[in-house]
């Protein structure tokens, strides 16, 4: 599976915006381990994101 598949795929459920026809192509196909990890990772990006704008406010 491509990165930007899984990119995608965990952006939409992200959001609350994912199908579930797309949802059961991505689990039946792969592991649900590189979702998890992008999960987190978008998360932590999204955590980054919002502390750097609330400090630009702040200043």
């Amino acid at each position: 599976m491509s990165f930007w598949r899984i990119f995608s795929s965990t952006i939409a459920a992200f959001f609350g915006v994912q199908t579930d026809s797309n949802r059961q192509r991505d689990f039946k196909k792969t592991s649900p381990v590189p979702f998890i990890l992008m999960g987190i990772a978008l998360a932590i990006v999204m955590v980054l994101t919002l502390i750097f704008i609330v400090q630009q406010v702040l200043s």
